[in-house]
């Protein structure tokens, strides 16, 4: 792995004038807009990058884009990777490893999630503290490569807490209702059953997705700070379950949007 990083690495480079990120985001299902409050220079589609993966849904544009935002300079990944899709954990994480191997001190993570709360209700933003991870295996599974971390990496404080804070406080202020639970991670494709959904709030979680963890955990394992947010765009709730499509999704991220590029780009700001 550690050659195909440096491999990676070295054609990004050679693509972007050496351009130095001090910023990570991963941007999820329908919340590519951040994208557009960037100072973009330089863009690069998922395909022309060697041993990159690429994203096989048609609502991820795939494309990994260099910028400033509020001053920092950033890369984000405007579409993420997903188990579901295929790929191995190792592979849907190779992209948070080339960006830390690119210089970024902090990682900004975003996802759609289905709510598990009762008090959390769709069109709300979640900032994750914890997670329960129920996907089938872990990114950092076989031989461990000590220059990237260490064996056994430590996850009593997997999002950060000083940035948890901070983005609280950015939403006080700007009068934003943000919450604030357990995220639990599956693998998805389906959504859950009625009985899926009683058993994720029984054993802690406030919202569900497929995705977000493995790139933590990741992100953990290289000693990365994160910071990670959710757009709650369905309910899920036993007692009121309804079927929900995934322009439903999609339609409610893109309204709820605007809220969570104001908290994140204040907070990124800020360091």
């Amino acid at each position: 792995m550690f050659q195909a990083i440096h491999e990676t690495v070295q054609h990004i480079k050679a693509r972007t004038a050496q351009f130095e990120p001090e910023i990570g985001i991963i941007l999820g299902t329908g919340l590519g807009g951040l994208v557009s409050e960037m100072e973009v220079e330089y863009s690069l589609m998922y395909p022309n990058i060697p041993n990159f993966p690429i994203s096989t849904l048609e609502f991820h544009s795939g494309k990994l884009i260099f910028g400033t935002l509020n001053g920092k300079k950033v890369v984000a990944m405007q579409g993420r990777l997903h188990y579901y899709e295929g790929y191995s954990m190792q592979q849907i994480t190779f992209p948070v490893r080339v960006m830390k191997a690119l210089g970024i001190k902090h990682l900004f993570v975003s996802n759609a999630a289905g709510s598990l709360n009762p008090d959390f209700k769709k069109g709300d933003l979640m900032i994750i503290n914890d997670h329960i991870n129920l996907q089938p295996e872990s990114p950092l599974r076989g031989r461990n490569d000590a220059e990237m971390g260490p064996r056994f990496p430590d996850m009593s404080e997997p999002y950060s807490q000083k940035l948890i804070e901070k983005a609280l406080s950015i939403a006080e202020t700007e009068g934003i209702s943000c919450k604030q639970g357990v995220y639990v991670s599956v693998t998805g494709p389906n959504l859950e059953t009625r009985a899926e959904y009683k058993y994720l709030r029984v054993i802690g979680g406030d919202a569900v997705g497929m995705s977000t963890v493995p790139e933590v955990i990741v992100a953990n394992h290289m000693a990365l700070p994160v910071f990670a947010i959710s757009v709650l765009t369905d309910e899920g709730f036993p007692e009121v379950l309804k079927p929900v499509s995934i322009e439903d999704i999609l339609q409610t991220a893109h309204e709820a949007e605007p809220k969570m590029t104001k908290i994140l780009s204040q907070l990124i700001a800020t360091l």
